[in-house]
C-alpha cells in the first residue's frame, strides 16, 4: 500500500506519496519551481542550487519550525506536515534563487543572438523571468569574464563550449546513469587544479573528457605519444572546422582519457564515447553542448516540427523531426514514457541525410533496350512498360517479391495484397536476412497476430529475471538496452546471456553471461537446466522474460529450444527484430506462409477472412482468382529461383545485396531475372539490374505506422512535403495499369479493412526443429597461399555499421566503434597475436584483415562485424554465424595451402 503523507505548498494541502521531491510536489499543484540541474529521469543532485525554497518541517515535540536557509527542492523530500513556500509566496527563496541567478551570469557569455540554444534556453527564459519580476537585472560584476578555447569536441558529433556551460551536470549524470557511458565528468573540482602540459593548462572546474593529470589515474601500458600518432592529430592543434561565430580556431580534445584498449577507440580514432551521446544535447539547459551537424545552422523559431518514430529500428522510439524551408536539420527525442522516455540512439537523432543525398530518386526510370541505360521517363510510360513486363514474367513462371523489411505497416500491406491479388503468388518475402522453416514455424505460433502483448518496454522494468539469446540490445535497439539498465539500476531485473560474445552491454546490464561457441546456441539453451539450474528456476518467476533476436534464425534448432524453455518454465516469450518495418511486415503478410494478421496461407478459413477484407469475389460477375492456397518461396529459394529462370521476374523494395544470407547469389538472381522493377529511395546497387525503377518516399515524407518489436502501433506524421509517392500509392498505379484495383488509395479505407480483418485467433502450430537446408561445412576454407587456424566465425551489426541509411553522415560514421576482430585466447596463443596485430579472416570465398583484440569470446572462435568498413562478412568471406573460417596474422604470406587443425 502505498504511504501518502500531507504536506503544504505556499499555502495549498496536497497529498504526496512519502518520498516524493518537493520539485515534484510543487508540480502537482501547479507551481513551476526554476531548476536547471534537475531532471525527471536522472538522479537529485542539487548541483545548480536554482531551485531554492523554504521549509518548515515538525520538529521531535511536533512544533513546526522553519529551516534557517533554503533548500533545493529538487534534493528534498516530503514528510508529513512538512510547509514549504516558494518563489512565489516567499521573499527570502526569491532573493536565493535570484543571488544563484546572478552568479550563474556572471560568467556566462552574452552570446544568445549565435546561440544554437537561443529561443529554448532554460537559463534565457529564467533570467527573463526574475528580470521581469524587480529582481536584479543589471550586473555588478565588473571583472573580465572567464573564457575557455571553443569548442571542445567530445566527439565527432558532440561539440562543447565550456564558457556557457554553468556545471549543473546533467550530461555527466546521464553518461554514468542512463547508458553507462561514462565518456564525459566534471574535472578541476576544488578550482585552481592546473593541470600539466598535456593537458593544455587545465584550471578551474568545468565539464569535459577524462583527464588523468585531474582524476589521477595513469595507465603505464598506453603510449600516449603513440596513441596520437595512430590518431594522426596533434590533440591540442587548432582544427580549421571547428571554429567560433567570431572566426577564432576551436581545439580538438585533450590527450588523456584514461585506460584505453585497442577495442575501445571509434572510427576517428578517439576512445568510443557512446551510442546515447547526443542526448546530452538536447538535455543541457544551456547552449554549452551542440551538434556538430546542427551548429550555427538555424534558430529554435525559424524551425517547423512534427513528431514521429524512428525508421532505424524496431524501437519505435519517438522522434521530433525538426525542418527549414524543407530541409530537415536535427532530430530530437521524443517524450513517450512508455517507450524511449525521452532518451534515443546518435542513429535516430544524426542518421537523416541518407534521403536526400545526390543518388535520391526523383523520377522514374527504364532501361532502355538500345543503349541498356536506365533512362528517365514519365510516370504514365514507366508504369506501362512495369505493368507489361510483369504481366509476361508471369505468365514465365511467376514474380517473387523481395519488399524488405523497412516498410510502413499501409505500404506493408500493399505489398502484400499487390503480390496475392494482382500476380496471384505468395513468393514473398520481407526477410534480408538469415532465414529458416524452423523460424517460419516460430514467427507464425509466437509473433503473427498476437498484437501488444505482456512482455514491454514497462514489465521488463520489473521482469525479475530476463534471459537474452541472440540479441544484443545496445546495438540492435537502443531503447530496449536503456529500459533494461534501468531495471538492472533499480533492483528489478537481472539479466542473463547466451551469447558467442562479450560486449560493453553485457558488463553494464552486470549480465550472467553464457560464453558458446558460434552454432552452439541452441545446445546451451537446451542443457539450461543442467548447467545453470538456478537461472531455469529463476525463469519460472513472476514477469520472468526471454528475449530472442532474429540472429537466432541463424542457428539451427535454437528457436525451437527457446520456445521449449518458455513452454517449460512458463517465462514470457518475445521476438525482437531488427529492422523498423520486420514486425509491422509481418502483421501485413510479408512471409511466404503468412497473410495479413498472422492468418496461415493454408488454412481455409483465413484465406477466407482475407479475401472479404480485400474484397475479393470469388463468384458472380466481377470474380477473380481466389487466394493462392499453398505457401510461397522464401528469400533464398525465389533467389535460387531467379537464378535457375523458374521465375520470370522480380519486384524489389528497398533492400541492400549485401545483408542476403548470400549476396552472390542475389547478384545472380538478378542479373538472370527476367525482367525486375525496382521501388527505391534512391539508387543502389539493384537499380543496375532492374528494367524499370519507380521512386518511393522515404519516412518523412510521408505518414503511416510502424509496429515495434513489443507489437505496440507507432503512428506518425509527415513532416516534409513532398510530391513523392509512397510504396502504396505507386503499387495501386501499377495495379491499376494492370487491370485491378487494389484498394489501397484511402487510408481510411486501407485502416477500416485492417481493423476488419483483425488478429488470427484460430490453431497455431507447434514449433519445431526444422533440418538444416545444407550441410554442415567441411573440409578447407582458407585461401590458398594462407596458413592459419580454423576457427568458427561469430559476427553480428554494431548499431553504427556501413548500412545506407546512415550515408551523407561523417560525423556520425567517425564515432562508430573501430572494427577489430575479437580472437579467442587460444587462438592468439596459437599464433602469437597480440592484442593490436593485424589478423586476416579468411574463407575460399575472400578475406578480411582487422586489428586483433584477444579474448571476449568463446576459445576457437573469432568475431567479426557483420558490415562495417572494412568488414563486410557476408560479401567478403560469403559467410555467416557458425561458419567455418582460417585466422592467420596479415603478416604471413607463405605460399603453404595448410590449414592448422
Amino acid at each position: 500500500m502505498t504511504d501518502l503523507v500531507n504536506i503544504t505548498i505556499d499555502g495549498i494541502p496536497v497529498e504526496v506519496e512519502k518520498g516524493t521531491l518537493l520539485i515534484r510536489a510543487a508540480e502537482k499543484v501547479g507551481v513551476r519551481i526554476p531548476r536547471f540541474c534537475d531532471h525527471p529521469l536522472l538522479s537529485p543532485s542539487a548541483n545548480c542550487r536554482q531551485c531554492l525554497v523554504d521549509v518548515a518541517m515538525p520538529g521531535r515535540d511536533g512544533v513546526v519550525r522553519p529551516m534557517p536557509k533554503p533548500q533545493p527542492s529538487c534534493a528534498m523530500t516530503a514528510t508529513e506536515g512538512m510547509e514549504i513556500s516558494t518563489q512565489a509566496t516567499s521573499a527570502q527563496a526569491a532573493r536565493a534563487q535570484a543571488g544563484t541567478m546572478e552568479l550563474l551570469l556572471i560568467n556566462h557569455p552574452l552570446d544568445c543572438p549565435v546561440c544554437d540554444k537561443g529561443g529554448e534556453c532554460p537559463l534565457q527564459n529564467q533570467a527573463l523571468e526574475l528580470m521581469a519580476s524587480g529582481a536584479q537585472s543589471v550586473t555588478r560584476f565588473t571583472d573580465v569574464k572567464r573564457a575557455f578555447p571553443k569548442p571542445l569536441r567530445l566527439t565527432s558529433n558532440v561539440l562543447l563550449d565550456r564558457d556557457r556551460c554553468i556545471l549543473c551536470q546533467r550530461c555527466v549524470r546521464f553518461a554514468a546513469q542512463i547508458p553507462g557511458d561514462a565518456f564525459i565528468t566534471l574535472q578541476g573540482r576544488g578550482a585552481g587544479h592546473v593541470g600539466g602540459e598535456l593537458t593544455g593548462g587545465l584550471y578551474s572546474e568545468q565539464i569535459g573528457r577524462f583527464d588523468s593529470t585531474v582524476l589521477d589515474f595513469t595507465d603505464p601500458s598506453v603510449d600516449l605519444d603513440a596513441l596520437e600518432t595512430v590518431r594522426g592529430e596533434s590533440y591540442l592543434a587548432p582544427e580549421a572546422d571547428l571554429a567560433g561565430p567570431g572566426g577564432e580556431p576551436g581545439v580538438v580534445d585533450g590527450r588523456a582519457y584514461g585506460p584505453l584498449g585497442n577495442d575501445e577507440l571509434d572510427v576517428s580514432g578517439r576512445p568510443f564515447a557512446s551510442y546515447f551521446s547526443g542526448n546530452i544535447i538536447q538535455i543541457c539547459p544551456v547552449g554549452a553542448l551542440t551538434s556538430a551537424r546542427y551548429r550555427f545552422r538555424s534558430r529554435p523559431m525559424d524551425l517547423v516540427s512534427t513528431d514521429s518514430v524512428t525508421e532505424h529500428d524496431a524501437s519505435g522510439s519517438a522522434i521530433r523531426v525538426d525542418m527549414r524551408r524543407g530541409v530537415v536539420l536535427r532530430r530530437l527525442a521524443g517524450n513517450d514514457p512508455e517507450v524511449n522516455e525521452e532518451w534515443i540512439t546518435d542513429k535516430d537523432r544524426f542518421a537523416f541525410a541518407w534521403s536526400s543525398l545526390s543518388d535520391r530518386l526523383s523520377v522514374p526510370l527504364v532501361r532502355d533496350e538500345a543503349t541498356g541505360e536506365l533512362v528517365p521517363t514519365s510516370w504514365s510510360d514507366a508504369l506501362d512498360v512495369a505493368a507489361r513486363g510483369l504481366e509476361q514474367a508471369r505468365a514465365n513462371g511467376g514474380v517473387g517479391l523481395l519488399p524488405g523489411a523497412r516498410l510502413t505497416l499501409e505500404d506493408g500491406w500493399a505489398w502484400s495484397r499487390f503480390a496475392r491479388t494482382v500476380l496471384g503468388t505468395n513468393d514473398i518475402d520481407q526477410r534480408v536476412r538469415d532465414h529458416s522453416a524452423e523460424e517460419d514455424a516460430f514467427l507464425a505460433a509466437r509473433v503473427a497476430g498476437t498484437g501488444l502483448g505482456a512482455v514491454t518496454y514497462r514489465s521488463l522494468e520489473t521482469a525479475g529475471q530476463v534471459l537474452l539469446v541472440g540479441l544484443e540490445p545496445e546495438d540492435e535497439c537502443g531503447s530496449l538496452f536503456l529500459r533494461l539498465r534501468k531495471g538492472v539500476r533499480a533492483g528489478g531485473v537481472a539479466v542473463a546471456s547466451v551469447t558467442s560474445v562479450l560486449t560493453r552491454a553485457a558488463s553494464k546490464l552486470n549480465a550472467q553471461t553464457i560464453l558458446t561457441a558460434p552454432g552452439g546456441e541452441a545446445d546451451a539453451v537446451a542443457q539450461l537446466a543442467t548447467s545453470h539450474p538456478a537461472l531455469v528456476e529463476a525463469l519460472g518467476g513472476e514477469g520472468a522474460t526471454i528475449l530472442v533476436g532474429e540472429r537466432a534464425a541463424a542457428v539451427p534448432g535454437l528457436l525451437a529450444a527457446v520456445d521449449a524453455l518458455a513452454t517449460s518454465t512458463g517465462a514470457r516469450l518475445a521476438w525482437v527484430p531488427r529492422r523498423s518495418g520486420e514486425r509491422g511486415g509481418i502483421e501485413a503478410g510479408l512471409l511466404p506462409h503468412l497473410l495479413p494478421g498472422g492468418h496461415p496461407v493454408a488454412d481455409d478459413v483465413a484465406r477466407t477472412r482475407v479475401q472479404q477484407a480485400w474484397g475479393v469475389e470469388t463468384t458472380g460477375l466481377h470474380a477473380r482468382s481466389p487466394l493462392p492456397a499453398t505457401p510461397g518461396r522464401d528469400t533464398t529459394a525465389i533467389l535460387t529461383a531467379l537464378a535457375d529462370g523458374e521465375l520470370g521476374g522480380a519486384v524489389v523494395g528497398g533492400v541492400d545485396l549485401r545483408d542476403f544470407p548470400d549476396p552472390g547469389l542475389a547478384r545472380t538472381a538478378l542479373a538472370c531475372s527476367g525482367f525486375t522493377v525496382q521501388l527505391e529511395v534512391r539508387r543502389s546497387e539493384v537499380s543496375e539490374h532492374a528494367d524499370v525503377v519507380l521512386p518511393v518516399a522515404p519516412a518523412v515524407e510521408k505518414n503511416g505506422t510502424f509496429v515495434n518489436w513489443e507489437g505496440r502501433v507507432r503512428p506518425f506524421g509527415q513532416a516534409h512535403a513532398s510530391r513523392a509517392r509512397t510504396d502504396r500509392q505507386v503499387l495501386g498505379m501499377l495495379a491499376q495499369e494492370m487491370g485491378t484495383d487494389l484498394g489501397c488509395e484511402s487510408l481510411t479505407t486501407l485502416h477500416a479493412e485492417l481493423a476488419g480483418l483483425g488478429l488470427w485467433r484460430g490453431p497455431r502450430d507447434a514449433v519445431l526443429t526444422a533440418p538444416e537446408d545444407a550441410p554442415a561445412e567441411s573440409g578447407e576454407v582458407g585461401q590458398p597461399g594462407v596458413t592459419g587456424l580454423a576457427a568458427l566465425l561469430a559476427t553480428h551489426k554494431p548499431m553504427l555499421d556501413d548500412g545506407r541509411l546512415q550515408d551523407g553522415e561523417p560525423f556520425l560514421a567517425a564515432t562508430a566503434l573501430r572494427p577489430v576482430a575479437r580472437l579467442g585466447a587460444d587462438i592468439a596463443s596459437t599464433l602469437g597475436v597480440s592484442g593490436g596485430d593485424t589478423v586476416r579472416v579468411s574463407t575460399r570465398t575472400g578475406s578480411i584483415e582487422l586489428p586483433a583484440v584477444v579474448g571476449g569470446v568463446a576459445d576457437g572462435a573469432v568475431w567479426l562485424p557483420e558490415c562495417s568498413a572494412g568488414s563486410t562478412v557476408r560479401q567478403s568471406l560469403g559467410a555467416h554465424h557458425g561458419s567455418a573460417v582460417v585466422v592467420s596474422p596479415a603478416a604471413r604470406t607463405e605460399n603453404d595451402t595448410e590449414v592448422v587443425r
